[in-house]
């Protein structure tokens, strides 16, 4: 079993993430602790998401942006970005075995998992814009 030093400020950062549905950023996890009369120094925030995200207590995503965001959601899942307005959402559909099975064939890799991350325009947007994509 994994040893955790869950100090306040880890497990203050860690219930923001498990309370978010938008992948936050580490500015906008920041910015809803200070929204909760939290007051920690930006290090901290960092040191606690690279803390967390070690310890595979939340996931770190890179989908092509400047900065990371974080997922406190661990199940198998891929994701997809607006490429107008930034939202990241989840995707629960499974990536699909022969596509693993030619990735595999095509590289010479053994595969362990996959992660996807779709582009799009999100619904909001494409209402906003009347954009049919």
């Amino acid at each position: 079993m994994k040893t955790l030093n869950l100090t306040s400020q880890r497990q203050a950062v860690y219930d923001i993430l498990r309370n978010s549905h938008d992948h936050p950023t580490a500015a906008e996890v920041m910015n809803r602790l200070v929204e909760q009369g939290h007051n920690l120094a930006y290090g901290t925030v960092y040191n606690s998401l690279r803390y967390l995200s070690d310890k595979q207590l939340i996931r770190e995503l890179k989908l092509g942006e400047a900065a990371s965001r974080y997922d406190a959601r661990l199940d198998d899942h891929q994701h997809i970005l607006c490429e107008v307005c930034g939202a990241v959402d989840e995707v629960m559909s499974e990536v699909p075995q022969d596509w693993m099975n030619k990735v595999a064939e095509e590289t010479g890799y053994t595969l362990s998992h996959a992660h996807v991350v779709f582009g799009g325009v999100c619904p909001a947007c494409k209402s906003k814009s009347g954009n049919p994509r």
